[in-house]
């Protein structure tokens, strides 16, 4: 009898955790469906004229291994967006976009001080993939001259785009 009910318990925990995977499997390709309208968007509102190419530049990592391209275009409506393309990092807990006002980011000690000058634009959208991050009207970006992908849990630099004029 006792052999019976735990036979039973089992089966009731291993039907749980596989409906439970199921759901997140279906959920998945919601996600990577709607990820890829999004860059079909982005990539045709970019390449119609409709904006303006200001400063680009290409990651490299420090801490972690960080690759991709960082532009900064200003939309017909003069909106600034930061747009990742070509982007990879590693996974972290608590990772920011921000600017930085440096012309790079490869010194960690500089580029942690408290009087660095940083404007945050947003937690980390994932890990890899196209993806944009609108920037705050009168940004100065001939002050913040860096990309940097920050995670604040461990204050570490994964990776860093200085931009250039294009």
């Amino acid at each position: 009898m006792v052999r019976t009910i735990k036979t039973g318990l089992a089966l009731a925990a291993l039907a749980a955790a596989f409906s439970l995977q199921l759901s997140v499997y279906a959920q998945e390709p919601m996600k990577q469906d709607s990820m890829k309208q999004d860059k079909m968007q982005d990539d045709k509102m970019m390449h119609e004229g409709k904006a303006k190419t200001l400063v680009t530049g290409k990651f490299h990592g420090k801490v972690h291994k960080t690759e991709g391209r960082a532009t900064i275009y200003q939309e017909a409506d003069g909106k600034l967006v930061l747009r990742l393309t070509n982007f990879k990092t590693s996974n972290g807990p608590d990772v920011h976009v921000i600017l930085v006002a440096t012309t790079d980011a490869m010194d960690d000690a500089n580029f942690l001080k408290d009087n660095t000058e940083k404007l945050e634009l947003g937690k980390l959208k994932g890990n890899e993939g196209d993806q944009n991050y609108e920037i705050p009207a009168g940004t100065d970006l001939t002050k913040f001259r860096t990309v940097s992908i920050y995670c604040e849990r461990f204050n570490a630099n994964f990776g860093a785009a200085p931009l250039e004029k294009f």
